[in-house]
């Protein structure tokens, strides 16, 4: 659609004939929220009493200063109450409702719009199972219409932000003029398992708890300036089947609940897939690699940054929101990315024009990325 439309030209949505009804969404306004507390990582290995040297230092190694988190209570002796998996789901559940709502509030505020105007529902979650999930949740807890339309993507991992744009900017440009939003809601907390093996720290050194939301409204007609964002022009992922066990959420049997695995060579099978997968995202748009001007991607680690990084050719200055939210929050699964995006708002250089690539990373293992216009 777009290589018609275009010609094969970069894109303008500002040069499309007023004839032509846009079918492109956009993003409108964006939100957060955390928990209360965080703690820098000096401080969860105190909590935590971890002494083994090679734990100490993957924590201290981890390019992060702080997490929001929602530890465990204390018991008697000052050790941390071992959670049961009901316990964290409860969290996972408690922790959702709480910190998605406010990211929802936070986001309609900033877009410019009501409670009222909510039409579609995206509620995205890996931290935990819940039936009925988060969108149902949501709507009672916000008093959100409910002839409301809704869609959980649950237990797709650090990626899914981005595949559940892609099912939220689709119906936003079949339904014009109607706003849709996507909420990330990830209880990281709530899916930690701590047996002193290397395997759950790595995973207990990186991750936070962390909420994001975003608007997303198609413009009625020939109404190409429906409010400031970039519009969302095009989506490309790929999936790497040889590498579908580096990153997993599955039970164990020793511990007697979920826990979550990453393989060390992941940071090295996402960069050098990178490439692949953005040039796919390019091709077809005339749109070059060096025409786009903000990179928007997920804080999956650093080792993970730096291998995107040095793949496809970036500088840090291209990844300095990603490493800000990785040294502020942690890896917040699939909500980081919506963190990144809204500081680069904040900061107030996009210009009329830019293009942006925003980009995740999970299981799967799995790359997506999404071309964005402002």
């Amino acid at each position: 659609m777009t290589e018609d439309l275009y010609d094969g030209q970069p894109f303008d949505v500002t040069a499309v004939p007023s004839s032509v009804a846009l079918p492109f969404s956009k993003l409108r306004g964006v939100g957060t929220a955390v928990p209360a507390t965080s703690y820098s990582q000096q401080e969860l290995l105190d909590f935590f009493r971890i002494t083994d040297p090679r734990i100490r230092s993957v924590f201290a190694n981890s390019a992060i200063d702080r997490r929001f988190l929602t530890l465990p209570p204390e018991l008697p002796d000052g050790r941390p109450h071992p959670e049961r998996q009901g316990e964290l789901l409860a969290k996972h559940k408690a922790q959702g409702i709480d910190m998605g709502a406010r990211a929802v509030r936070a986001c309609l505020a900033d877009a410019g719009f009501g409670l009222a105007d909510v039409r579609y529902l995206c509620c995205v979650s890996s931290t935990g199972f819940l039936t009925p999930g988060f969108s149902a949740l949501l709507i009672k807890e916000l008093g959100l219409d409910p002839y409301c339309v809704r869609l959980d993507v649950v237990g797709m991992g650090c990626n899914a932000g981005l595949n559940a744009l892609n099912a939220v900017t689709g119906w936003a440009a079949k339904n014009p003029g109607e706003l849709a939003l996507m909420v990330c809601v990830e209880a990281c907390s709530a899916a930690y398992v701590f047996d002193g093996t290397m395997r759950t720290s790595v995973v207990n050194s990186l991750f936070g708890d962390g909420a994001a939301a975003v608007a997303v409204r198609a413009p009625i007609g020939c109404d190409a300036d429906a409010g400031p964002g970039p519009v969302v022009l095009k989506f490309a992922s790929i999936v790497i089947p040889d590498a579908i066990d580096a990153m997993r959420y599955d039970w164990d049997d020793a511990q007697d609940r979920f826990s979550f695995y990453l393989d060390p060579e992941v940071p090295y099978v996402v960069g050098a897939h990178a490439e692949l997968v953005v040039d796919r995202l390019l091709a077809g748009s005339g749109v070059r690699r060096r025409d786009v001007a903000h990179w928007v991607v997920h804080s999956g680690g650093k080792k993970v940054i730096d291998s995107v990084m040095v793949n496809l050719g970036l500088s840090r200055h291209d990844l300095r929101h990603t490493t800000s939210v990785l040294r502020d929050y942690g890896n917040l699964s699939s909500g980081s990315f919506l963190f990144s995006y809204q500081r680069l708002r904040a900061e107030g250089v996009v210009r009329p024009g830019d293009y942006g690539v925003l980009m995740t990373m999970g299981p799967g293992s799995t790359i997506e990325t999404a071309l964005v216009q402002w």
